[in-house]
């Protein structure tokens, strides 16, 4: 049972565009669809990585334009 909350809930659907937009790159068609239980937790973790990664670099971006 996943205890994450989103501090943001207007920021659900980005969020879940941006997770499949990274599971597309990774080459993981159908994302949306697929039982994410029955995929090995490496792919999981590196989507979820990816994600962390670009909202990072995101944040340093608007972080050094201030």
């Amino acid at each position: 049972m996943a205890n994450n909350k989103i501090v943001v809930p207007e920021a659900r659907e980005a969020l879940n565009q941006l997770k499949l937009e990274i599971a597309n790159e990774l080459g993981i068609s159908n994302y949306e669809d697929i039982d994410k239980g029955n995929l090995p937790s490496r792919v999981n973790g590196y989507v979820g990585g990816y994600m962390v990664k670009r909202l990072v670099e995101s944040a340093q971006k608007q972080l050094s334009q201030k």
